[in-house]
């Protein structure tokens, strides 16, 4: 395997245990989340709840996307979506520590967005 598949696939198995991890965390309900959901929008605790549930099964399934077959929107999406979830921390009173050490969060789908981006700039480049 080259060097540049293993920093493919490091990156792939850290966006996508990132996305199950939070998006497993979600589909459980996690309580914390529930009431940021609740304070951030006005929705009472039931559709908050009804909320995370979709969003932890819309991050199951991208982490799955990025596993068998990555696409490079959803990449930009994800990037945006950790960036969002992390900047929430501050927003609701937790901190910005909080969104500092979640850096990773964003930085790593957008590493692996470029990555792709780089790899096929750098290869149609070579065929023409």
């Amino acid at each position: 395997m080259t060097n540049e598949k293993k920093i493919e696939w490091l990156l792939r198995v850290g966006v996508a245990g990132e996305f199950t991890g939070h998006g497993l965390l979600a589909v459980g309900g996690k309580a914390d989340w529930i009431k940021w959901i609740s304070q951030m929008t006005g929705a009472d605790a039931s559709m908050a709840a009804n909320l995370l549930l979709i969003i932890g099964v819309a991050d199951v399934i991208m982490a799955l996307v990025i596993l068998v077959r990555p696409i490079r929107p959803l990449l930009l999406w994800m990037g945006f979506w950790g960036f969002w979830t992390a900047l929430v921390r501050p927003l609701v009173g937790v901190g910005w520590l909080d969104f500092i050490e979640r850096s990773a969060n964003w930085a790593a789908p957008l590493a692996l967005y470029y990555f792709y981006r780089s790899r096929n700039s750098r290869q149609f480049s070579i065929k023409h």
